[in-house]
């Protein structure tokens, strides 16, 4: 499971039109499900990006993490994120799991958030999306449950 973390002040998902999901002070996660995640995975980042001290303390330095700021999150399926640029000009997308698959992975994954106090918004899973947020810091931050990177 890989996931592209960016502390927000503002954002919000659009689908056709309509607003899915919006959050004011917390942060945007693009979540990417592979084919050999399992729970496993999900309970790793759901621990990881609720815990990940990215927010500044009174001294301007990185120590609060999203529950101790009592943060928002807006999560956005976005296989993607496995894409292999390796070999050839277009992304092989090999390694990102099947859809059912991946949804369930994804849905689980917001469970779990959320059963941690965390209010979680969200974008539609395979829908074209459009994503707008206004990055704090700049911070972004990439996560994998493998620790590939």
């Amino acid at each position: 499971m890989r996931a592209v973390v960016q502390r927000i002040k503002d954002g919000r998902v659009v689908v056709e039109g309509s607003t899915t999901g919006e959050i004011k002070n917390g942060l945007l996660i693009y979540l990417g499900v592979a084919d050999r995640d399992t729970l496993e995975d999900v309970k790793y980042m759901a621990d990881k990006l609720t815990n990940l001290r990215i927010f500044e303390d009174e001294n301007e330095k990185m120590n609060l993490s999203l529950i101790d700021i009592q943060g928002e999150m807006l999560v956005v399926s976005q296989f993607t994120l496995l894409g292999d640029c390796r070999k050839g000009r277009r992304p092989n997308f090999t390694e990102a799991a099947k859809p059912d698959i991946a949804d369930n992975l994804y849905m689980e994954f917001i469970k779990l958030v959320k059963s941690m106090g965390i209010q979680v918004e969200t974008g539609v899973f395979q829908a074209h999306m459009m994503v707008h947020s206004i990055n704090d810091g700049p911070v972004t931050i990439m996560v994998d449950s493998r620790k590939t990177f």
